[in-house]
């Protein structure tokens, strides 16, 4: 987009690719239906992180970003500061910017929780003496285990490669799928445009008392919820954490 004198308060998201975000169709709708004026959500695909200064520097009337896949733990290097709560996740996902100064928050670790909660008050099912397996360590994954650690729900990490701490997709067998009831997509695996693509763990364990949320929101029902929902299992996609996050987002832009 080009600058417009029009607008006074620009904001957008940061990350790439970015053809499957629901961001500014967000954004836009909540303008519209709210009467803001002045405002304006932009997509910023960002093919290297390294790209950030031109942005700021080409939209001066930029007042916030969001940061998604692949940069919410490179765009770290490039804040003046950092809210403790971000420091604590070590990922950042909302940037303030004021008076050149770019500050960053994690918005996610609200967006999750909350859903989490509801999700599980939905299924009938508490916190309480649930463990779970967190599919990837990327950016998201660290404000998910945050969280989980917030809500004392035991996990463990799950990657293409096992280490230290952390189990490889083809170590999934019947005896973690018994114990571990709750399993948490954090990779891009099943978003749009590659719906087709999915976490490779061991469905055919999948039961009534499993539940799987994904992050992924585009599609609706992701590669993942639907093999989880065939065996049973009850399933969420990430789209009201999508807009819980962009709730506290627009609150710490505007504070």
């Amino acid at each position: 987009m080009n600058p417009s004198p029009t607008i006074s308060h620009l904001y957008g998201l940061i990350g790439y690719p970015l053809s499957h975000s629901f961001s500014k169709r967000y954004f836009t709708e909540k303008f519209q239906r709210e009467g803001i004026q002045g405002c304006h959500y932009e997509l910023f695909p960002l093919e290297q992180i390294e790209a950030l200064a031109g942005l700021l520097e080409r939209y001066p009337n930029l007042k916030g970003l969001n940061v998604t896949i692949p940069y919410k733990q490179q765009v770290m290097a490039y804040l003046n500061e950092l809210d403790k709560e971000a420091a604590a996740v070590g990922a950042v996902n909302t940037i303030r910017i004021e008076q050149g100064r770019l500050s960053g928050y994690n918005t996610d670790v609200y967006g999750f929780e909350q859903s989490l909660l509801n999700f599980l008050e939905a299924q009938g099912r508490r916190a309480e003496g649930l463990q779970a397996l967190v599919l990837g360590t990327g950016g998201a994954s660290r404000a998910v285990v945050y969280v989980l650690q917030k809500l004392g729900i035991v996990y463990r990490m799950v990657s293409r490669q096992a280490s230290e701490g952390r189990l490889s997709y083809g170590q999934l067998d019947a005896t973690h799928l018994a114990q571990h009831h709750l399993l948490i997509n954090t990779t891009p695996l099943g978003m749009a445009p590659q719906v087709d693509s999915f976490p490779d763990i061991p469905y055919y364990l999948l039961g009534p008392r499993h539940l799987l949320f994904d992050l992924v929101y585009n599609p609706a029902q992701t590669a993942f919820m639907a093999r989880g929902l065939a065996q049973g299992a009850a399933a969420c996609n990430g789209l009201e954490m999508l807009y819980l996050q962009a709730e506290k987002a627009w609150e710490i832009w505007n504070s």
